[in-house]
Order: structure tokens, then C-alpha cells, then sequence
């Protein structure tokens, strides 16, 4: 019976996770096949980027990677933060050498997003 309860409670903590943002009007489709940014359609996103940031703080590393895909470049840092980079324009894996912009996500160790910005590449 203990199982049971055990069971239940984890199903359901897994079910009533909070649906993820659409970020709309940012077209997410877009964003997704420009990896790195060599197309450059990621610079036109932006501004709805900027504006919609606030939207990925709080959420997982699984929930960022089904709304934007795989990180450019990711990093692991002391105490188990990662930071994930994605490339707004084109950086080094387009054999770029000029500098550009890249989303910068930060996770606590617990694998959430903490800090979310837009750098310039170095």
C-alpha cells in the first residue's frame, strides 16, 4: 500500500509540471533551425527575444532545450551551474571571426534558469 502512495505522488508530481511559454510572437521554428546563427534569421528575433526573456527564467534545462533546442556551446562551472550559449549572430562555428550576440542562460545546480541575458560573443 505504501508503494502505492508512492507511485501516485510521483505521477502526479510529474503530470502537473507548469506548461512551458510559447514566447509568442517569437517564432520558435526560426530560431531553431538557425543553429549558431549562420543564416541570420536569429538576429531578427531579437527584440521579441528581448522582451520574452523573463518567460525562460524558472525553467529546466529539459523545458529551454524543448523551446529553443540544443545550446551553440554550453559550459559547466563550479558548484554544478551550467550556462547555455546560443549564438544570435554568426560566431565561430560559421568560421566567423567578427563578434556578435548569444543568449546567455544561466542554471543553478538544480538544473533551472536563473539569470537569462544577451552578450556579445568574446
Amino acid at each position: 500500500m505504501k508503494n502505492l502512495v508512492w507511485i501516485g505522488l510521483s505521477v502526479l508530481m510529474i503530470t502537473c509540471g507548469k506548461p512551458l511559454p510559447d514566447l509568442a510572437p517569437m517564432d520558435l521554428a526560426l530560431w531553431k533551425n538557425d543553429k549558431g546563427g549562420c543564416k541570420q534569421q536569429r538576429i531578427n528575433l531579437i527584440e521579441e527575444l528581448k522582451n520574452q526573456k523573463d518567460e525562460l527564467k524558472g525553467l529546466s534545462e529539459k523545458d529551454i532545450i524543448a523551446l529553443l533546442g540544443r545550446p551553440d556551446h554550453n559550459e559547466l562551472y563550479k558548484r554544478n551551474q551550467k550556462f547555455y550559449y546560443y549564438d544570435i549572430e554568426p560566431g565561430k562555428s560559421c568560421n566567423n571571426e567578427v563578434a556578435g550576440q548569444q543568449l546567455v542562460i544561466r542554471f543553478t545546480a538544480m538544473g533551472y534558469a536563473k539569470e537569462v541575458s544577451i552578450e556579445m560573443i568574446e
